[in-house]
């Protein structure tokens, strides 16, 4: 690891990690995670000093710039300025630094007086809008905004898509990944090969209600640093209600990797 520069306690956090063949790429409750440690550092409203990085947006663009927020929407961290914003995601592999540098070059590294932040194997895009005229906060599990019926409206429009591919959809549950879908379908009874279609509407309105609360105790466990301890399904061999081995299986439109009981998870369709 680097240096660090500006002499002050600094945060280091790289977001994928492998569990035996799985990469768990970063989800909602990570994203939170990054934007509460940067909002600490009083940046809103501070200019930007200095830009270097690998990305190709234009970075002569941002010295002087104030930024006026940071916000996060589903897997996107948002570095918001008056008129264009930031979007960094952190793709498979990505990692970022405050206050420190590593040996290899970062993708972006923002100076402001007293902190500076470095994003690393990221993916950087410049979006000529405010956050607000791009981003529906409502499909957000992690926001405040963040509106049930919306995501229960739009799996009613999705009759044939299956469970598993509907827990990982951005456009419904923006910030679930792989870890939520997991363990949601099996807290809900429900086997990811299931149509939505065929569930009845309590259990998809459960499914709604269980993704943004296991986002939350997610969020919770992971700033303890205990989040593995509470899998009950991911990269787990035996179901804790069965005592019977559990399926593992590449489903679905994206072929991640379920972790599902075919006892006690039901198939609807």
């Amino acid at each position: 690891m680097g240096e660090c520069r500006k002499g002050t306690p600094f945060v280091w956090h790289i977001f994928s990690f492998e569990v035996g063949n799985d990469i768990l790429m970063p989800e909602g409750p990570s994203i939170v995670i990054l934007r509460e440690a940067i909002e600490k550092l009083g940046l809103k409203g501070k200019p930007v000093r200095h830009v270097e990085g690998s990305t190709k947006i234009d970075k002569d663009r941002l010295i002087g710039k104030k930024v006026i927020d940071f916000r996060s929407w589903g897997k996107h961290f948002l570095i918001c300025f008056e008129d264009f914003t930031i979007r960094i995601h952190f793709m498979l592999f990505g990692s970022y630094l405050i206050n420190e540098q590593k040996k290899t070059p970062p993708r972006l590294s923002l100076i402001f007086d007293k902190h500076e932040l470095n994003f690393y194997t990221s993916s950087i895009k410049l979006i000529e809008a405010p956050a607000d005229e791009v981003y529906d906060w409502s499909t957000d599990i992690m926001s405040k905004k963040w509106r049930p019926s919306t995501a229960f409206e739009k799996l009613k429009e999705s009759p044939k898509m299956l469970a598993c591919d509907a827990l990982l959809d951005q456009d419904i549950f923006a910030g679930s990944g792989n870890i939520i879908k997991n363990e949601v379908l099996f807290r809900t009874r429900t086997h990811p090969l299931s149509k939505i279609g065929e569930i009845p509407d309590s259990k998809l309105k459960e499914l709604v209600k269980e993704t943004r609360s296991y986002a939350f105790d997610f969020l919770d466990w992971k700033k303890e640093g205990v989040l593995k301890k509470h899998w009950l399904a991911h990269t787990k061999k035996i179901c804790p209600r069965c005592q019977i081995r559990l399926h593992k299986e590449y489903l679905g439109r994206t072929k991640r990797r379920s972790y599902f009981c075919e006892n006690c998870q039901r198939m609807y369709g």
